[in-house]
């Protein structure tokens, strides 16, 4: 396999999901020249609960995708849900002050393909299905090496800057990609599938908590629900030794049924649609902001615990909000000092606007993966079933991108000095 001359850009985007396809359009808007290097052959599944917050979607409209994608995605989500063992808690979503519309589910199937192919009509450079096998710096300069196995090309692109939305366990050579870890109990394996038939309110989007792990069910159009959990991987394997014979994905939601009797309600006449795919061990927390020219979003940088319903909202505002950074310099003024700058800034203004939600997941998540803080919360919310909608709005399910305790236009913001 040999390697052509190298090729050059202004900012190589590795990973083309929900972060990397925004990262990628904002910058080819802003004038950069971008490749885009994307392993998968689209479309593809992906183990991801698909809701996609109401503070969102005036986004994904100044990216001229909001009406594609809301011709795709399921109705609008007016009632946040719990349900664990017997009890059965409903309240209404917390507003957002600016879009009345609310939050919608999407299939990544829908949404990964509609970004990209806005990307790469803004003028982004595609190279699919390739994979960055080697990583090399020097002189201000980053150099991918790119392969196409299938094919047995190879090419390398360089850029001054590098933009990481690979997937939080995907694996590769550059910094802000995870080594390999040794398995443990406390694992947390995500699982998903969906499902024809279902019974769940169109409204409604529930919390599903049981023992060891959480889920969620929306409704994502096309008469579909779809349900995606974590499992820590000592319980999986206890589901699975209780239940012989069964795949994994159906072992997890024979466990989630013996715990949840809405889920039990929800799906008793409903069918598979297609297998349950699986991944992970998931890595909740903030992990890696990248450097010297390297800006980390979506899942690279952080990850929220999934109970919240917030990776894709965070992977696209992420993105928007290191774009929008970046945005403030020409290609040609991306000098090292410019670099460090713009990310001290996205390290700023990211911490301003997730961070929040990053205590909030890790919170709900120890709390509704334990069967008597779980009990006690439950009865707390159905005495104050404001308590749910309370939570909610904790999880960033109401709050706008902020600036200097101001609403953020991400893509209109004014170029002053805003940290």
């Amino acid at each position: 396999m040999s390697a052509s001359p190298a090729s050059s850009y202004d900012a190589i985007v590795v990973g083309s999901g929900p972060a990397g396809a925004t990262a990628a359009l904002l910058l080819a808007r802003a004038g950069w020249r971008v490749a885009i290097v994307e392993k998968a052959t689209f479309p593809r599944r992906k183990v991801c609960g698909e809701f996609v917050s109401a503070t969102t979607w005036p986004l994904l409209d100044e990216l001229s995708v909001g009406d594609e994608l809301r011709d795709q995605a399921g109705p609008v989500v007016r009632r946040v849900g719990v349900f664990a063992g017997t009890s059965i808690v409903t309240a209404p979503m917390p507003a957002t002050g600016k879009s009345a519309e609310g939050g919608r589910a999407v299939s990544r199937e829908s949404l990964d393909a509609v970004l990209l192919r806005r990307a790469v009509a803004a003028g982004a450079t595609l190279w699919q299905p390739w994979t960055v096998t080697a990583f090399a710096s020097g002189a201000g300069r980053h150099a991918c090496t790119i392969e196409d196995r299938e094919r047995g090309e190879r090419r390398v692109l360089e850029a001054p800057v590098i933009v990481a939305a690979h997937g939080s366990w995907d694996r590769g050579p550059l910094p802000t990609q995870p080594h390999r870890q040794v398995a443990a109990a406390s694992d947390l394996l995500g699982f998903k599938a969906r499902f024809l038939g279902g019974a769940l309110d169109n409204d409604l989007m529930p919390l599903l908590a049981f023992p060891g792990g959480y889920g969620g069910m929306v409704n994502t159009g096309a008469a579909r629900v779809s349900l995606s959990c974590c499992i820590r991987r000592d319980h999986l394997d206890a589901a699975r030794a209780r239940h012989p014979g069964r795949t994994a994905g159906e072992a997890v939601l024979a466990h989630i049924i013996e715990n949840c009797d809405g889920v039990r309600a929800g799906l008793a006449t409903s069918s598979c649609d297609g297998q349950w795919l699986g991944a992970g061990p998931i890595r909740p927390g903030i992990h890696d902001f990248g450097g010297d020219g390297v800006f980390a979003v979506g899942n690279a940088a952080a990850e929220a615990h999934p109970i919240v319903a917030e990776g894709i909202s965070i992977a696209i505002q992420s993105a928007a909000l290191m774009a929008q950074t970046l945005g403030r310099f020409s290609p040609a003024a991306s000098a090292p000092a410019a670099l460090v700058a713009a990310h001290a800034r996205y390290q700023r203004l990211w911490r301003r606007n997730f961070a929040p939600r990053m205590r909030a997941s890790a919170l709900y998540a120890w709390l509704f993966m334990r069967p008597l803080p779980t009990r006690l919360a439950v009865a707390s919310m159905q005495g104050f079933p404001s308590l749910l909608r309370i939570g909610a709005a904790w999880s960033g399910k109401s709050r706008q991108m902020q600036s200097r305790g101001h609403p953020f236009a991400l893509l209109n913001a004014p170029i002053g000095d805003d940290v």
